[in-house]
């Protein structure tokens, strides 16, 4: 089989994932055009620190700033892609351009969900979400958030600290389906000692009153604010390449090397990754996988990604960092602490063997959490 040398290659995403592509190919030896698109107008940034630093009212305004880019590429911000031509090698773009490539990465990401297409659902996502939430917090108003998982208890924490009364809506136990019970408990009791009314309910829905947004719960009650926060998911950016041909039931899929097709690998929040298609929108997956799926666009026999997942959240006084598969299930091993206070150091045994580890306010290395993730580290 022929290999078609790779002279231009575009990255159609400007975040995390397609800085580390750039940054990887150039540390691979490619020495050819590079063009980056991305629907931002702004450089790559440090998404975590949206709901962590930048939301704090006393906290550090460029927390979210990476390094300068030093790839060299071309980059065409603020601009999307919407169509690919797999036979023809190239990519439209919204202002009716079009670029050919010889190799393409894929790295479009993800936006936040929505319930609802009234204006005041607010959502947290991109830079300008974060700037325009901060903002509104600093007025102090009353605030629900519809969601308990990671970002929905970091938007709460965030408003907590900013003075304003907090409603957090789930449709379980905060945290629980990431972290398990155990974790989920010590993390709730903290949010409701600073004051956070927690709502579980089977099911939410965002509805209009009058000219305000209203969560409304299964049971019929409904919850007005001054704000009103969505944090209920994130939905991969496919819609450009759903006549590509790319995408099986409408999904982005991609092996364990990252390739979709010849010529074109995918990274990030946008795709769902080797056995199972799995997408894992965290922050570390997608700086890992955009550097395998580099290596293999430049390389046939790069080696597949073996990668162990890891996130970290800081909320309600607690900073804590999980490494291996989640959610976990039932009592963990305590390694450090006891009971159900922190700063602990837990450990869960998965049904296939493969463990996992959740410190809490534990100052513990990361290669040491993942180590302790070994059995052989006993």
């Amino acid at each position: 089989m022929t290999v078609r040398a790779l002279e231009r290659i575009v990255v159609v995403g400007g975040g995390i994932a397609g800085l580390t592509a750039c940054d990887t190919l150039r540390e691979r030896g490619f020495d050819g055009e590079l063009i980056v698109v991305g629907s931002e107008p702004h450089a790559a940034y440090s998404r975590p620190a949206l709901s962590k630093a930048l939301l704090k009212l006393d906290g550090d305004l460029a927390a979210h700033e990476l390094a300068p880019a030093t790839h060299g590429a071309r980059e065409i911000r603020g601009a999307s892609a919407v169509g690919l031509d797999v036979e023809r090698r190239t990519i439209s773009l919204e202002d009716g351009d079009e670029l050919a490539y010889d190799g393409l990465i894929i790295a479009s990401g993800s936006r936040a969900k929505r319930l609802s297409d009234h204006p005041g659902e607010l959502t947290l996502r991109g830079l300008d979400d974060a700037h325009a939430l901060r903002n509104r917090l600093a007025d102090r108003p009353d605030v629900v958030v519809l969601g308990g998982g990671v970002l929905g208890m970091e938007i709460a924490s965030g408003a907590v600290a900013a003075g304003c009364r907090v409603t957090l809506i789930a449709t379980s136990e905060p945290m629980s389906r990431q972290l398990g019970a155990h974790v989920s408990g010590i993390l709730t009791r903290s949010a409701r000692e600073r004051g956070v009314r927690i709502v579980v309910t089977a099911s939410a829905s965002v509805d209009a009153d009058g000219e305000r947004p209203v969560v409304r719960t299964s049971d019929g009650s409904t919850y007005g604010s001054d704000v009103l926060v969505s944090a209920v998911g994130d939905v991969p950016n496919t819609e450009w390449l759903r006549v590509s041909g790319l995408l099986t039931g409408g999904r982005l899929l991609a092996d364990g090397h990252g390739r979709v097709a010849p010529g074109v690998v995918a990274a990030g929040d946008v795709t769902g990754w080797g056995p199972g298609g799995v997408r894992t929108p965290l922050w570390t997956s997608a700086i890992e996988q955009a550097k395998a799926a580099a290596s293999a666009l430049l390389d046939p026999e790069a080696r597949a990604l073996r990668f162990q997942n890891y996130f970290w959240t800081e909320q309600f006084g607690h900073s804590v960092k999980a490494v291996g598969p989640l959610p976990v299930h039932g009592s963990p091993e305590v390694l450090v602490g006891g009971g159900d206070a922190a700063p602990a150091l837990l450990r869960w045994q998965g049904a296939d063997g493969i463990r996992s580890v959740i410190s809490i306010d534990h100052r513990i290395p990361i290669p040491r959490l993942r180590r302790l993730t070994d059995a052989a580290s006993d």
